[in-house]
């Protein structure tokens, strides 16, 4: 799939919080692409098997925990 690295960097604690600084700050075309990213990439996790979110080393619960979060929030 192609959003898989997407997923993976978003769920990186460091990064994460670095792109809620660059939210605040961006203009608001870009806010919109990182929203849309961010949903594109959280529905694309509810929809992984067992088997690739071991290859991406999430849990299910994990991914379902990431995969819920309205995609406002970062």
């Amino acid at each position: 799939m192609n959003g898989i690295c997407d997923v993976r960097l978003a769920l990186q604690g460091q990064e994460l919080e670095a792109g809620r600084r660059r939210v605040r700050s961006a203009p608001a075309r870009e806010r919109w692409d990182l929203f849309w990213l961010r949903r594109h990439t959280r529905k694309a996790l509810l929809t992984l098997t067992r088997e690739q979110l071991r290859d991406i080393g999430l849990t299910e619960e994990q991914a379902r925990e990431e995969g819920l979060k309205p995609f406002w929030r970062g």
